[in-house]
């Protein structure tokens, strides 16, 4: 399967989970808006997902994939699924360990990633019991991202793809049983919700753990040995904990200064929900896709073919995510009106989301980049590398939200967010060019200026659309008005910007078409 193709594959299925993922966030805001318990589900889901993105995303796509990949290609499959079962044995252990200490040490640990919830408050008792409910999940998603890797390493990208449905249907299913229980805005709603998060990392773990016993790579525990296989992939996962996670961190960082602003958690949790749909589509799926490309071309000594690869990620990446990143910042209030503001979900809470998920858009190209630069490092075993430039991005991010949140409130700590991403997007780019591992090849250069062309002429009809449609988000608007002016303003920018892009030169129809086909890898 090619790399567009594959990229496709596990963004199609993320698209579903995205759309899924709306309907979810809808009935989240619906039912208990932006009060006390979604601030504390929101840091309730916050912690356990940092420690999945850095200890699964991060230090297992970092360091496990190549090592598995290499394994495969140089020792055959049996040697690959041994050392697979090393890793998997050793990261069991020691997830059971460290979730057994964070459950127990979790007002502690609350005081620091909630330091504006007072200790004394009720708010702070649920966001510690709601955390404890779903902590857990980080266990079953970090040996769900280790299966992962075998699969993706092995060319099988729909089950992991697919994995992330089951969070959205497992929560939607949770807001039906708390309407059906008539729960409302109350704690005993955030409890059905954290249960909810519970659940759905067991299912993710056992699907997954169904399409490696398929694939003839079944993962069962054994007696934990620290090989020196599993003492290499530890070696290079510390790097990789803190480059592979850091948008997790910079979230994380941007959740603990905003506990200290009034509604600032929940606005920021919906802003963060709204533009990871094009990030989780777009760069997050190349992103998957292009590690274990690239580390099997230069595994066999194929380095034009690997930059390449890398050529056409980046193309594909910016060629989706101007567009989206465009869109997100025009019109974020129409998005918002239509999608969210229901129930207890105000055309107030709209205002303040947007400002929000325009500054969170803003850094939207950087953290696509990211997904297409960072493999360049990770397939060389350079994991210091990115770990360098996450910590000062990290240093960035802490500095411009304390700095901006004090003229700009919960909307300068996403303006820092993004601003993050940009430098560690340009200090990624820099470094692998004066390495010479990537190079802009001619295609890239000439579609550049194309893509951001046709992205401008879709901005313009946006903006006219937003005109003529201005009436139909204002406070009290039928619903159904709403849905129909987005559905319009979605249907002009998505028209216009292809007949741009064909008309422009940045793709062709036929180049599309070949997105979808088979090939061969050479």
């Amino acid at each position: 399967m090619s790399l567009v193709k594959s990229a496709l594959t596990v963004g199609g299925l993320t698209l579903v989970s995205r759309v899924l993922g709306f309907i979810r966030d809808q009935l989240v805001a619906f039912v208990i808006g932006t009060g006390p318990v979604a601030e504390a589900f929101a840091v309730a889901q916050r912690f356990p997902n940092l420690f999945r993105a850095l200890f699964a995303e991060g230090a297992f796509n970092a360091a496990f994939v190549p090592q598995f990949a290499r394994r495969v290609e140089g020792e055959g499959p049996v040697q690959a699924h041994a050392f697979a079962v090393e890793v998997f044995s050793v990261l069991l252990t020691w997830l059971v360990a460290f979730t057994a200490v964070a459950i127990a040490a979790m007002p502690l640990v609350m005081m620091v990633i909630a330091p504006g919830f007072s200790p004394t408050s009720e708010k702070f008792d649920l966001a510690v019991e709601l955390t404890r409910i779903c902590f857990p999940y980080l266990l079953f998603m970090s040996l769900t991202a280790l299966q992962s890797g075998v699969l993706n390493s092995l060319n099988r990208f729909t089950a992991a793809a697919a994995a992330p449905i089951l969070l959205n249907l497992a929560l939607i299913g949770a807001n039906v049983v708390a309407w059906y229980l008539g729960t409302g805005d109350s704690e005993a709603t955030g409890r059905i919700l954290a249960w909810g998060v519970f659940v759905a990392g067991v299912a993710q773990y056992a699907l997954l753990a169904i399409a490696c016993r398929r694939a003839g790579m079944a993962l069962l525990p054994r007696w934990p040995k620290l090989t020196p296989g599993v003492k290499k992939v530890l070696a290079l996962s510390v790097p990789g904990v803190v480059s592979g996670g850091i948008m997790q961190i910079n979230l994380l960082i941007a959740t603990m200064i905003a506990t200290t602003i009034p509604h600032a958690v929940a606005w920021l949790y919906y802003a963060d929900r709204l533009y990871q749909l094009p990030l989780g589509v777009i760069g997050v799926a190349i992103g998957v896709v292009l590690l274990p490309e690239l580390s099997r071309r230069l595994r066999a000594g194929d380095a034009a073919g690997a930059g390449s690869s890398q050529n056409r990620a980046l193309e594909l990446s910016l060629f989706l995510t101007l567009p989206a990143t465009a869109a997100l910042m025009l019109m974020p209030v129409p998005i918002l009106s239509a999608l969210f503001e229901h129930g207890a979900f105000r055309h107030a809470d709209t205002l303040a989301v947007a400002g929000a998920v325009a500054a969170f858009a803003a850094g939207l190209p950087a953290f696509s980049m990211t997904k297409v630069f960072q493999p360049g490092f990770y397939a060389r075993e350079d994991t210091r590398t990115p770990m360098r430039f996450a910590l000062i991005s990290v240093a960035v991010n802490v500095a411009g939200s304390l700095l901006l949140s004090r003229w700009h409130g919960h909307v300068g700590i996403a303006l820092a967010t993004a601003i993050a991403a940009w430098v560690n997007a340009f200090l990624l780019a820099f470094t692998l060019t004066s390495r010479g591992h990537f190079r802009p090849d001619d295609r890239l250069i000439r579609r550049l200026p194309r893509i951001l062309l046709a992205t401008a002429i879709m901005a313009a009809v946006i903006v006219a659309g937003l005109w003529l449609t201005e009436g139909a988000f204002r406070e009290g608007s039928p619903a159904l008005t709403r849905l129909a002016a987005l559905a319009a303003l979605v249907a002009a920018g998505v028209a216009a910007y292809f007949g741009a892009a064909f008309a422009a030169g940045a793709m062709t129809p036929g180049e599309l078409k070949a997105m979808l086909r088979r090939t061969r890898r050479t």
